[in-house]
């Protein structure tokens, strides 16, 4: 990975020094020597953090935030602040994102991720200033910039805030393919099919029931989502390096929370105890849960999509998938549900990152868990996945998704399952040894039962009309 020189022409360089001793910098680079060494340690997954826009965004806020509070209280002057909030607000514009290079998976418990902030906040402001990059004496990464922060509040709060947004995003994606599989359900609401239990036949439902459930499933986990917005609202900033608030001034935090809140319209709250909110990251350890959970929701319901689609001739072949390509290099005509496979493999990846977040969180140890950056990045994954993943399979499949009528009615009218509704009538002991002539002989169940019982035509025509058969319906007696 390289430091943002894609060429290989000379570069112009700037010196910069640190506890290491003497670095040579790129002179175009908004960055410095911390970020350079961190880039140079960090080459493992070759994702920068400029292509996290909404993490970068959230640690500009914070920093913005952290220059007003610092202003205010007289510890920064105006003119280091106003530069500061300027080079923030460019940065939250989407500006300077080319040069967050560190990697996302690194060590130091995103002390490199705040380290980068830092010295391209402090090298844009220099340059509104009208000084040269890397000068500063006049506008200092750590003695400005980062005044009044450790990495361990300012970088899990930047972690909150972009998780907050970014779970928003994906609630809407879920939102839309609920109400995607609601439509469905309309328009499959009265076609009567034989539901299943351990893949064997069970009792009738209509398709809109099966669908509507879909959606009912979706939603729900959509809720839960949104609770645990409740549980990142709560941030540690103004506690740093352990929670005592040491080199804070008493009203930082508050102050310094407020104007976090202005910027991000999140309902920010400083935690009550700010020590255990510095190693305790257990409101990540539930927002993974819940994307779990909803990845295992979401594949289950992409089997169900492809059972019922299974065939065209022998499988179920119930409901007809849109064909978007071309299934088989060997096989003429073949289409595979491509779209519910790919749902299928993010939701084992989520539940693999889930693992990930569960085992970075165990690990922390005493004041600071150090494995924050992989957990954010699982997260990040997480969501991003599913909701590119609920909006794919909404446009590309839910969407296009029809009914074989001939295939329902043809399975309903095969079925032994309807039994089931007669056994009120004609008690279980009949009602078995009718299903078993049925399977045994070909005929349908209601001929069988009007050879067997006193059931007239009419009144078993009643009792199994579909508007009783899905929902529940006064029963007669077994003598009936």
């Amino acid at each position: 990975m390289r430091p943002l020189d894609h060429t290989d022409r000379p570069t112009r360089t700037r010196t910069e020094h640190d506890l290491l001793g003497d670095r040579e910098v790129p002179e175009q680079a908004l960055y410095g020597v911390h970020t350079l060494r961190a880039v140079e340690n960090f080459a493992v997954s070759g994702i920068p953090l400029g292509a996290r826009p909404l993490l970068v965004q959230a640690l500009a806020a914070v920093k913005q935030a952290a220059a007003t509070a610092n202003r205010d209280l007289g510890l920064i002057s105006a003119e280091q602040a106003d530069a500061i909030v300027t080079a923030c607000t460019e940065i939250r514009d989407g500006r300077w994102h080319d040069h967050f290079v560190v990697d996302v998976v690194q060590g130091g418990a995103g002390t490199s991720t705040n380290m980068n902030a830092n010295e391209v906040i402090a090298n844009r402001g220099l340059e509104l200033l009208g000084h040269r990059r890397g000068d500063y004496r006049r506008l200092h990464p750590l003695e400005h910039v980062n005044r009044s922060q450790s990495t361990n509040d300012a970088y899990p709060t930047a972690l909150k805030i972009a998780l907050a947004l970014s779970v928003d995003t994906l609630c809407a994606a879920m939102r839309r393919l609920a109400a995607e599989f609601a439509a469905r359900a309309t328009d499959f609401a009265d076609l009567l099919k034989i539901g299943r239990t351990q893949l064997q036949d069970a009792v009738p439902m209509t398709l809109g029931q099966e669908f509507a459930a879909f959606a009912v499933m979706i939603e729900e986990d959509a809720d839960r989502l949104e609770e645990t917005k409740a549980l990142i609202a709560e941030i540690n900033l103004g506690g740093t390096a352990i929670g005592t608030g040491i080199t804070t001034h008493p009203e930082y935090a508050a102050r310094a929370c407020a104007a976090l809140r202005d910027l991000v319209g999140l309902p920010l709250r400083t935690a009550a105890n700010l020590v255990e909110a510095t190693q305790d990251v257990g409101a990540f350890v539930q927002v993974s849960g819940v994307l779990k959970r909803t990845a295992v929701k979401l594949s289950k319901i992409c089997n169900d999509l492809r059972l019922l689609s299974s065939g065209p001739r022998a499988g179920l072949g119930e409901i007809v998938l849109p064909a978007v390509q071309a299934g088989s290099s060997i096989m003429p005509g073949k289409v595979n549900p491509v779209i519910p496979e790919l749902v299928n493999q993010i939701a084992f990846q989520v539940i693999g990152n889930d693992v990930t977040v569960s085992l970075a969180a165990e690990g922390g140890q005493l004041q600071l868990n150090a494995f924050e950056p992989i957990i954010a990045e699982s997260l990040h994954e997480s969501v991003a996945h599913l909701t590119a993943g609920c909006d794919t399979l909404r446009e590309r499949c839910v969407a296009g998704i029809t009914a074989d009528v001939a295939v329902l009615t043809e399975t309903v009218e095969r079925s032994i399952s309807l039994v089931t509704a007669l056994s009120p009538y004609i008690g279980y002991e009949t009602a078995t040894e009718v299903a078993h002539e049925a399977l045994e002989s070909g005929r349908s169940v209601t001929d069988v039962v009007l050879d067997r019982t006193e059931l007239t035509a009419e009144r078993l025509a009643e009792i199994i009309a579909p508007s009783r058969l899905v929902a529940p319906a006064p029963t007669g007696h077994i003598s009936a």
